[in-house]
């Protein structure tokens, strides 16, 4: 039977078991989006932007570890693809994202609203194609599906002209795929793996580093099972946050620039440093040539080429974490390690994430979140300042997941993916934890979550700043705030670094803005209303709700290392100053 290339491509969505489609249209994918009329087994969602379309799929393959699935038309359609495609590719999130495309006799013609899909794509992709034959259709989709959820999982992205859509051809979809050259590595080498254990076995102050790879691979499980035989504590980085319970008595804390003291230190001290799906890179290792330096490093990763690429490791691992950490558990065996562990339990005590004393401080928001939301629930974050408080202090576990963007640093991202999340979840709760001023990168998206009926509750961290770039002007700039501040109007002081209660009014409205769109929108200003505006988002069932948290316009992330030290050398308070 011959179909259309627009029906082989919903038939090949089937196959695929793709239940959720981000997708906005266009003149040249109209003919799919026609093939997808009255569908009833793929719901179709309608973002408002395609920057948020993507990051809305992200969410959702993030959230459920099936691939996210997107489509848009040509030119501009898929250049607004960009910054999510690299955003998850970055951090190894699974998504096929389908582009319209000009007729191929069109291609290279400069026609209206063509643009060299591939060749923007492909250095931020994990693989991209243009389809130039209806007879390739339906085998380029099977195979983008398994390169984007096979091996190191990516971002794949396939472009489709309008004469393929438009084209017949067989109505057949492959079974299995095989590609030349292609052939990704799961299994761990055994003799990789004893070599590891002999190491650890003789070691005295060990440590478990664990990236956002664990995660990926749904290892949490097996993670804490080897982490409970070995007694060896464990840091994470903020994409490996939540790969073992926060809770968990040998989980120490995050690594990095605004690490806590207690990680850095272990990190800088330890003499068996087993990491696992992380790449090592220049946010969590400080300066490199004091980067556990006293420690023999192991590496565990699915990527090869992330392997002794920025620290060179004594013994690499090339395997998925879920089996390399099923290996280990076969053989390894207790150590004794209770020493080391209260030399960290006593540093944890002594120098404790800095929480801040305002009634509004970022960390009593963050735990009142951790207080109420206590069942399945999902955190999302977009970038900044209220990322990196929420990794300090969001507990996480079994039930609770964290979202947010790590390799790229995507401001406009958590919204977008908290609808993504909550779509693919609807059971969860779903937060979403932004500033000021990423929230307005995707604030469209409020419409998205109204119009799809989606309850999920939006904190904004309101400090009128770009509040981490601001931090950086004040800590190694002398306060020269160039153009963080998100009050200025064209009245103010060209140089002005010295907020008060003079200073206009923040824009927008928040709490109007939201209600505008058909949420409920709520300022909180005073400590004791924190909790009972997070229960009254809870109790909602049908709307969005936009919780604006008023907090200090200078407050920072503490503790901090500064850029290109080594990561002992950390700063638990700044005075102006210093």
């Amino acid at each position: 039977m011959k179909i259309s290339g627009a029906e082989m491509f919903v038939k090949a969505l089937k196959e695929e078991k793709v239940d959720t489609l981000f997708a906005y249209p266009g003149g040249q994918a109209i003919d799919l989006f026609n093939a997808l009329y009255g569908q009833k087994d793929i719901q179709v969602v309608l973002p408002r932007h395609e920057q948020a379309l993507v990051h809305a799929a992200d969410g959702y393959a993030r959230s459920t570890g099936k691939v996210g699935v997107c489509l848009v038309t040509s030119g501009p359609g898929a250049t607004n693809l960009v910054t999510g495609v690299a955003t998850a590719n970055y951090d190894s999130v699974p998504l096929v994202c389908f582009t319209g495309q000009v007729p191929t006799n069109l291609i290279g013609n400069d026609a209206f609203q063509e643009v060299d899909t591939i060749g923007i794509m492909r250095s931020i992709c994990k693989y991209a194609v243009t389809v130039r034959k209806r007879e390739d259709l339906a085998k380029i989709i099977k195979k983008a599906f398994y390169v984007a959820k096979t091996g190191k999982p990516g971002v794949v992205v396939v472009d489709i002209p309008k004469d393929i859509q438009l084209a017949l051809g067989d109505d057949t979809y492959p079974k299995e795929v095989n590609i030349r050259g292609y052939k990704p590595n799961t299994e761990v080498h055994s003799g990789q793996v004893k070599r590891a254990l002999t190491v650890l076995k003789n070691a005295k102050k060990p440590v478990f580093l664990i990236g956002g790879g664990v995660n990926i691979a749904h290892a949490n499980k097996e993670l804490t099972e080897l982490v409970e035989l070995t007694r060896v504590p464990v840091i994470t980085t903020i994409m490996g946050k939540g790969a073992i319970d926060t809770n968990h008595k040998l989980y120490v804390g995050n690594i990095g620039i605004h690490g806590c003291y207690a990680a850095n230190h272990a990190i800088s001290e330890c003499d068996v440093l087993f990491s696992i799906g992380t790449r090592f890179n220049d946010r969590i290792t400080g300066k490199i040539e004091t980067f556990a330096s006293k420690a023999k490093i192991i590496h565990v990763d699915i990527d090869t080429a992330a392997i002794s690429r920025n620290i060179v490791v004594d013994i690499p691992i090339v395997g998925d974490a879920k089996k390399a950490i099923k290996a280990l558990l076969e053989k390894a065996k207790p150590l004794e390690t209770s020493k080391w562990i209260n030399q960290i339990n006593e540093w944890k005590k002594e120098y404790p994430i800095n929480e801040g004393n305002s009634d509004m401080a970022p960390a009593k928001i963050i735990k009142a979140i951790n207080k109420i939301f206590k069942g399945e629930t999902i955190i999302t974050t977009d970038v900044g300042q209220n990322q990196l408080w929420t990794t300090q202090f969001i507990e996480l576990n079994s039930k609770r997941k964290l979202l947010t963007s790590g390799g790229l640093g995507t401001m406009g991202y958590g919204l977008p993916a908290a609808i993504g999340a909550k779509i693919a979840n609807p059971k969860s709760d779903v937060i979403a934890i932004a500033g000021d001023g990423g929230m307005q990168m995707n604030i469209q998206e409020m419409a998205t979550a109204v119009v799809n009926e989606l309850p999920i509750t939006i904190c904004v961290l309101n400090n009128g700043y770009l509040g981490n770039v601001r931090q950086w002007q004040e800590m190694f700039y002398k306060k020269r705030y160039s153009n963080t501040c998100l009050r200025y109007r064209k009245g103010c002081e060209i140089a002005c670094n010295n907020p008060n209660n003079k200073c206009p009014a923040f824009t927008p409205d928040f709490v109007k803005l939201a209600e505008s769109y058909g949420a409920k929108g709520i300022r909180v200003t005073k400590e004791e209303e924190i909790e009972k505006v997070l229960k009254q988002a809870k109790k909602e069932t049908k709307v969005p709700t936009l919780i604006e948290f008023i907090i200090d316009r200078e407050v920072n992330v503490l503790p901090m290392v500064k850029p290109g030290n080594p990561l002992n050398e950390i700063t638990l308070e700044f005075k102006e100053g210093e």
